[in-house]
């Protein structure tokens, strides 16, 4: 049975039978056109569990792409599935959000039917959201170092370095997890220093190394086909790729802190890409 994942932003048209109607109504305040596009998506998803009907209007009504492969396209898409949602279940904690030109991504702890760590992307024109993506992971337990998917450093430092650090960051998935080039793995981290959040790898670059290693041992292979987008604010960079681990076909997300130079923590969302015979939208996953 496919499992469908449901992003949480999947109810931005919560109440959709009176806020879709409210959201057309609602004009610009001088609030709202000083508000920064990442404080319209903060309140947003906070809207989910809350209820509020104002953050509806940062949406465009008319011009809404949705890539969530479980949710068809424009508000209208939102309805059936906001009546399996039971009343008061839905709690949002975004504890990172970021912007970069017209996008903002955010990570999320969720209780959207079940918890889910998340992250999620907004396309904005002329201050409206238009455009969204998700990756969705059931929430684990802490990993080996106990850390969990969502701790861990949250400053956003180093605006100057966005783009020297996207390219860094850009570079490391391309070497290492596109192309296996693992004889550059040791040049993009601080000695063994590295922070990690994935729920199944402990911390420090050798621990990378002897898990990969071990999974290999069983014929678990991680491989990334390719990158989809690569979106940062100074030492914080998102990747968003695609590709195997092991026999699924998989939509990664990844998440890395930079600091001076070299990699120095890591989150991830892992999800299976339902197969297109499910699609509820022609959009695509990326």
């Amino acid at each position: 049975m496919n499992k469908i994942i449901l992003s949480a932003t999947i109810i931005l048209g919560f109440g959709l039978s009176t806020a879709y109607s409210q959201s057309k109504a609602i004009s610009k305040t001088k609030k709202t056109e000083k508000m920064e596009n990442k404080q319209k998506v903060v309140s947003l998803l906070k809207a989910i569990e809350t209820g509020a009907s104002e953050p509806v209007g940062y949406i465009n009504p008319n011009k809404y792409i949705q890539h969530n492969l479980g949710v068809a396209d424009g508000l209208a898409g939102f309805g059936a599935l906001l009546q399996s949602l039971p009343p008061n279940s839905a709690k949002v904690n975004t504890v990172r959000s970021f912007q970069d030109g017209d996008f903002v991504f955010t990570h999320t702890d969720y209780n959207f039917f079940g918890p889910k760590i998340g992250f999620d992307i907004f396309r904005f024109e002329d201050g409206k959201i238009v455009e969204h993506w998700d990756n969705l992971q059931e929430t684990a337990k802490p990993n080996p170092s106990g850390h969990s998917m969502i701790d861990g450093a949250t400053e956003i430092k180093d605006l100057d370095k966005t783009e020297a650090n996207k390219a860094l960051v850009r570079n490391f998935v391309d070497d290492i997890l596109v192309n296996g080039k693992m004889e550059k793995l040791a040049g993009y981290f601080n000695g063994d220093n590295y922070i990690q959040h994935n729920p199944n790898i402990p911390d420090q670059l050798s621990g990378l190394g002897a898990t990969l290693g071990e999974l290999a041992k069983q014929g678990i292979f991680l491989k990334y086909d390719k990158i989809h987008r690569v979106l940062g604010e100074g030492n914080f960079v998102l990747v968003v790729s695609e590709g195997h681990f092991g026999k699924n076909h998989n939509s990664f997300y990844d998440l890395f802190r930079v600091e001076n130079g070299k990699i120095a923590e890591h989150w991830d969302v892992i999800e299976p890409i339902t197969p297109k015979e499910n699609w509820k939208n022609n959009n695509g996953k990326f």
